[in-house]
């Protein structure tokens, strides 16, 4: 049923492109009979050439998990405050970039900096490819400006990671060793009053996981504080492991697949992918090398240009 609906989403998009390009050559037609402008002819330019761009980034989207929702954490670096604040500011770029293109985003843990900002979050991003298109954001992000925290009003750097993974579902199959989970709970909530959670609707799973390709075994830690249902909070737990979990097979396949293939470029997960220079008015992609001077549009959701540039550069090699 999904193929057939993403099939038919294919269709309706063509389409769309097929509309908008027949009414720009009615449109040039009418202009050369000066029926209408050349900002009506411009105008519906933009249009045909924004659909037909729409359409070749998605047809870029063909990796297994590509379709998928996805999973965003985000972690605060050492620097202490100006850190933690850096971290919020991602935050909200993402959830701003999640609205504007019409996703659903929900966090599902969040812990507070010491005096402004987060020391980390994870938030839920629900809605077609939205891991396609998110997945290049993966790596740390470094930000370069002067700081409100500075009673010097000096420069300083921060940095904060970002980590994405597929939201898998119930048809994706996942290998959970139920014997290698914990639990703890513990009480939500905000710091006094009426919206104190009384009740430890909190869970914190703890999975010991196991590599079964190196042996190697790691803690893997999930928080889940998204309702005041502690059942529904383990539920969701669970899926952020499934998620994890599968993306840990993705990423296994993706170095096999980097060993084989010579000559390719090698995408380091873990590396800074990203500055945002706010006195110079400058964000620039490392690995693409394209770059902006909205920096304010960035902040504001704004990184679809980025996306676009790290898909051109990275995607054929990932699907072959």
């Amino acid at each position: 049923m999904k193929k057939v609906k993403d099939l038919q989403k294919w269709i309706a998009d063509y389409n769309t492109v097929k509309t908008l390009s027949d009414e720009l050559e009615l449109a040039f037609d009418f202009y050369k009979d000066e029926l209408v402008t050349e900002a009506e002819v411009d105008e519906g330019y933009a249009k045909a050439l924004e659909a037909v761009e729409n359409l070749e980034l998605r047809n870029m989207l063909r990796g297994e998990a590509d379709q998928m929702s996805c999973v965003l954490k985000i972690n605060s670096g050492a620097g202490g405050t100006e850190s933690q604040d850096w971290a919020s500011m991602l935050m909200r770029m993402y959830l701003r970039y999640a609205e504007t293109n019409g996703y659903k985003a929900t966090i599902s843990t969040l812990q507070e900096g010491d005096e402004a900002g987060i020391k980390t979050c994870t938030i839920q991003i629900e809605g077609d490819y939205s891991y396609g298109y998110l997945k290049g954001e993966n790596g740390v992000h470094r930000l370069v400006r002067v700081s409100p925290y500075n009673a010097q009003g000096k420069r300083m750097t921060s940095f904060a990671s970002v980590f994405v993974t597929p939201l898998v579902d119930d048809s994706i199959e996942v290998n959970i060793e139920q014997a290698r989970i914990s639990w703890d709970t513990f009480r939500s909530g905000g710091a006094g009053g009426q919206n104190v959670n009384k009740v430890e609707s909190g869970v914190r799973l703890r999975y010991q996981f196991k590599d079964p390709y190196t042996g190697e075994e790691e803690e893997i830690l999930i928080e889940n504080t998204e309702t005041r249902d502690q059942p529904k909070n383990k539920e969701n737990a669970m899926r952020q492991l499934r998620s994890i979990l599968y993306d840990k097979e993705l990423q296994h396949r993706m170095a096999e697949q980097a060993k084989v293939e010579a000559g390719k470029k090698k995408i380091e997960w873990g590396s800074q992918i990203r500055s945002y220079v706010f006195d110079d008015r400058r964000v620039k992609d490392h690995r693409t090398n394209y770059q902006t001077s909205d920096v304010n549009g960035v902040m504001d959701g704004k990184i679809e240009d980025f996306i676009k540039a790290y898909l051109m550069e990275f995607s054929s090699e990932e699907q072959n």
